[in-house]
């Protein structure tokens, strides 16, 4: 009766946040977006609870979609920061994207995880945003990240070299003025393209708002592994402007 009790509260967490709403939702909320229009990564559904689990500990809510038309400025008001889940291809039509950059001058926070850097190549606001675009991966390995900054929030419980296993990807068009908390070293692992400073997580204001993006979240054991949330927790109370930068 325990476990049929536990299941259905699962999901009904699940088709509350789908249908944007949460049965006892806290004053923040953030709005996770995992629409995809090319490469569709099998962990956004393990993705998905794991960043309810992260809201319902941390005291906020998290709503889930991949529907678009979420993108107004009506709704995106309700949310104090925006994660974009492994989205791919070009996700916002032009009135959506409006809305969008409407919503970081007014404050607003952006999560990237994963493929968030393979999305929207035509859009060259997003690439300020994001912080850079995927260019391509090798195959998953293992890895030594180097941590650059451990006062950040989302870094401070890191280990001075974190090894761990996932896709890495290399990037292109980095942005001027990313504030890089962690790189890759590319002598611990196959395929590396980005040369001794090649980022994979980092953070800053921009215009308006504040961004976060992490390179990590390929595999459905990331979202399971307890660094990597709390990493990503802390990406995201930074983008909320619930946490400062350093601590």
């Amino acid at each position: 009766m325990k476990a049929i009790i536990t299941l259905l509260s699962v999901l009904c967490l699940i088709a509350c946040a789908e249908a944007g709403t949460s049965p006892a939702k806290p004053k923040d909320a953030v709005l996770v977006f995992s629409k995809t229009k090319g490469f569709r990564h099998k962990s956004i559904p393990v993705g998905k609870l794991a960043l309810m689990k992260l809201g319902q500990e941390n005291g906020f809510a998290v709503d889930t979609t991949e529907d678009a038309s979420a993108f107004t400025p009506d709704n995106l008001k309700n949310y104090k920061a925006v994660v974009f889940l492994s989205t791919t291809g070009d996700v916002l039509d032009d009135t959506q994207q409006a809305a969008f950059e409407q919503y970081i001058k007014k404050g607003g926070g952006f999560v990237g995880i994963h493929a968030a850097a393979d999305t929207e190549y035509e859009w060259p606001w997003y690439n300020q945003l994001c912080g850079a675009y995927f260019l391509s991966h090798p195959k998953q390995q293992n890895v030594e990240i180097q941590v650059l900054d451990k006062k950040h929030i989302s870094t401070k419980m890191l280990p001075d070299r974190w090894k761990r296993f996932d896709e890495l990807y290399n990037y292109k068009s980095i942005v001027m003025g990313i504030k890089v908390l962690m790189t890759l070293d590319e002598s611990t692992y196959e395929g590396g393209k980005n040369g001794a400073n090649h980022p994979f997580a980092w953070y800053r204001e921009f215009d308006g708002g504040r961004t976060f993006y992490t390179g990590g979240g390929h595999t459905d054991e990331s979202y399971s592994e307890p660094l990597f949330m709390q990493h990503v927790l802390g990406g995201i109370l930074y983008s909320m402007g619930k946490k400062k930068a350093s601590i």
